[in-house]
């Protein structure tokens, strides 16, 4: 099964006799803000208008458990994020379809969460909310109890001493931006740089000027450049593990499985007694 659908396909699954389940994740990467500049509220960008029928998701309460040592967005508590969904109206059974607001970096922090933990049939809305021609609904829908029971262990998960294995055995790739990466700057953790041996892969570079992916080939023809293809051992980390999903998704897209490290450079810099690497070069 694909991991995105384009609009034209979502329109059609939700006149079908089996309309997913839509959950809006509108976010932004918190950093600060012009004096003056209120926060993003993605609840209130989903009640200004919302694709009909979808149920809004709070990735930083929902789909991440409180900052701390484990990093800036630690996975949720299992059992916490199973009620979640539940009350979103997820059922085993039921597809889901994940969007945002385009970047697609939050839908694809969903999307993972549900596949890791055992939802068979998780996609994300290629191009977002943008991407959306159709209608759009200020009410707020009242789903009705879902019954999905989460089940984690689906797709691969790396801790901190994982991945830094991974970084010698197999691949792991960066998705920040490469001036995070070579630490040139480092605007929110405690130190710039990289996790020793891993590559410098933009998730940006995943996507065209629409925001939507690559064309399959295309991807595998980057990844493969990056030294990934389908028999390589793959990882991903960023910041605080949302566009590194993004990129686990684009690999996806790709025909690739690849790791999440959850906890990224936010859990990784955190600790002064882990080695950091600075410049163009994995090592």
């Amino acid at each position: 099964m694909n991991a995105i659908i384009s609009a034209t396909e979502l329109a059609n699954d939700l006149a079908g006799e089996n309309p997913p389940v839509l959950l809006d994740v509108r976010w932004q990467l918190t950093v600060a803000k012009a004096a003056g500049e209120p926060p993003f509220d993605g609840r209130a960008e989903y009640e200004a208008g919302h694709i009909p029928g979808a149920v809004f998701v709070d990735l930083d309460r929902e789909l991440a458990s409180a900052p701390g040592e484990k990093g800036r967005h630690p996975l949720p508590d299992v059992a916490e994020f199973g009620a979640a969904m539940r009350r979103a109206g997820v059922s085993a059974r039921t597809p889901v379809v994940v969007y945002d607001g385009g970047q697609g970096w939050a839908a694809a922090r969903a999307w993972w969460l549900l596949r890791w933990t055992g939802h068979p049939d998780v996609r994300v809305l290629d191009g977002g909310l943008p991407a959306w021609q159709g209608p759009l609904e200020t009410s707020v829908p009242t789903p009705a109890e879902g019954d999905f029971e989460p089940v984690p262990g689906a797709m691969g998960l790396l801790d901190a001493d994982g991945a830094a294995a991974l970084a010698r055995s197999g691949v792991l790739l960066d998705a920040r931006a490469g001036e995070r990466y070579r630490g040139e700057v480092e605007p929110i953790d405690r130190v710039g740089g990289h996790i020793p041996g891993a590559v410098s892969a933009p998730t940006t570079e995943n996507v065209g000027a629409d925001g939507r992916f690559l064309p399959a080939e295309d991807l595998r023809d980057r990844f493969k450049a990056l030294g990934v293809s389908g028999g390589t051992e793959a990882g991903v980390y960023c910041g605080s593990g949302v566009s590194a999903a993004h990129e686990v998704l684009a690999l996806a897209v790709a025909g690739i499985p690849a790791a999440l490290y959850v906890g990224s450079w936010s859990e990784w810099s955190s600790d002064a007694s882990r080695p950091v690497a600075v410049g163009p070069d994995p090592q």
